[in-house]
């Protein structure tokens, strides 16, 4: 049905309301016959079906750390293409943990992991070595955590999650948790 069609069916209710002011003559281009449309019902519904099709965009707006940090994700990512396409999609449990960016735990206080980027509170995910750097997990209860960081101690299902202060990583303490791969 075309755009003439949809004036043309609605004028035909709209007539048997209300007596059209400024009849239009159009011709319906599928069966070839003439319609009398009124003026400003024709120029109303061109109107709405305007509004009907614009689309609407959403506007991204990165921070300059998180456009670098893309980069260096997207580095490792071709670095470590074949650990993708071993990554499980069923839900697992992780034995968790929580690690600050104290010298005294990993041997500087610069907070760069390994992947290269800087340790962020509720993002930061140190993972075992068959998880690629930039998968996305999420922790049952605690929401998505990205893996950036491994650990000497990082093997198996031992996964560390990042916290600002050693009270909080303290209090944490170690947990089994389920989680699962989002992407």
């Amino acid at each position: 049905m075309g755009i003439v069609n949809i004036i043309a069916t609605a004028s035909v209710a709209l007539s048997n309301i209300v007596q059209p002011i400024g009849i239009e003559s159009m011709i319906n281009t599928n069966t070839n016959t003439n319609i009398e449309v009124s003026r400003e019902f024709a120029q109303e519904t061109q109107v709405e079906n305007k509004e009907e099709l614009e689309v609407e965009k959403e506007l991204v707006v990165k921070t300059e750390e998180e456009i670098e940090n893309d980069a260096i994700l997207a580095k490792w990512k071709t670095k470590q293409e074949a650990k993708w396409n071993n990554l499980s999609q069923e839900k697992f449990t992780i034995n968790a943990s929580a690690y600050t960016a104290a010298a005294d735990e990993c041997g500087w206080n610069t907070g760069i992991t390994a992947s290269g980027i800087k340790v962020q509170e509720e993002r930061t995910l140190a993972c075992p070595p068959e998880y690629p750097f930039g998968t996305i997990i999420e922790i049952e209860g605690m929401g998505q955590y990205r893996c950036e960081d491994r650990g000497g101690a990082i093997k198996g299902n031992h996964f560390d999650i990042y916290m600002v202060t050693k009270a909080e990583a303290f209090g944490f303490g170690r947990k089994n948790i389920t989680a699962w791969v989002v992407k």
